[in-house]
């Protein structure tokens, strides 16, 4: 089971205005910010208290990668994208239906301005 993540990115302030408009649509708040010494600057998200999710501008950069948050219901994954998009996400997939990762597989992907490859995705029950 994964604890937590953390996204080395290479612009804190686009990573922190990007995410701060998309991951509130699948109920995460940004909860931390902390600065180091060197300039280090760390920020975390939270879903339900519990910081998951954190973003630093320490080096190297990692990614690109994939990411799959887990949501509540299609419509979540269609704000989820939505916002990704008006924040200045890359289209990698569309909401939809996902039936080849298996029935009632229903998912979005951008790609952040980092090209991470993020997703939300819903598991309908069947």
């Amino acid at each position: 089971m994964i604890d937590h993540i953390t996204f080395k990115v290479s612009d804190i302030e686009k990573s922190k205005s990007f995410y701060d408009q998309v991951l509130p649509t699948i109920g995460y708040e940004a909860k931390a910010d902390m600065s180091f010494e060197g300039g280090i600057r760390v920020i975390g998200y939270a879903c339900q208290g519990k910081i998951d999710t954190w973003f630093t501008n320490d080096k190297p950069v990692s990614g690109p990668f994939h990411l799959a948050w887990r949501v509540q219901s299609q419509k979540e994954v269609d704000d989820f994208y939505r916002a990704a998009m008006q924040a200045g996400g890359r289209d990698n997939g569309k909401p939809g239906k996902r039936e080849m990762y298996h029935p009632g597989y229903y998912g979005a992907f951008v790609l952040d301005p980092d090209g991470n490859n993020i997703e939300a995705v819903f598991h309908e029950a069947k």
